[in-house]
């Protein structure tokens, strides 16, 4: 585990689709499962890693272990659009062991789409 990422979004379906957008079009992998984390402590780790007042709390979060460096992690993510605000975390911030003992415990994430989410897609495509 080299980074991790903290996704933070209004709902648990955008916090799903941006973890598969970091491995679809971000190119990133994942070190572990993804996990749940509590809105509060994923606000908590924004505010720690960005160094400023939160503008805005999240009500769903999920955290990651990423296989790759943060500074290739940082760069693929600013050429994709997720519809979750994801920050990376490096060693070099001081909350990154703390969280690397933590993430562990924290349960894991099922990324499978739910199924009004599938039932979409499959009108959307069969209408293209």
């Amino acid at each position: 585990m080299n980074s991790m990422a903290v996704v933070r979004a209004d709902d648990a379906s955008k916090v799903k689709i941006a973890l598969c957008d970091l491995v679809r079009y971000g190119h990133m992998t994942f070190a572990d499962s993804a996990r749940k984390l509590e809105p509060a402590f994923a606000d908590n780790i924004l505010v720690h890693v960005m160094k400023s007042p939160l503008r805005g709390s999240c009500t769903a979060a999920a955290i990651v272990p990423l296989v790759d460096q943060a500074s290739i992690a940082i760069g693929r993510l600013r050429k994709i659009h997720p519809p979750a605000h994801v920050i990376i975390v490096s060693p070099r911030h001081e909350i990154y062991h703390e969280l690397a003992n933590y993430v562990d415990i924290l349960p894991e994430i099922d990324l499978v789409p739910e199924p009004r989410a599938v039932s979409i897609l499959q009108t959307a495509e069969a209408h293209v």
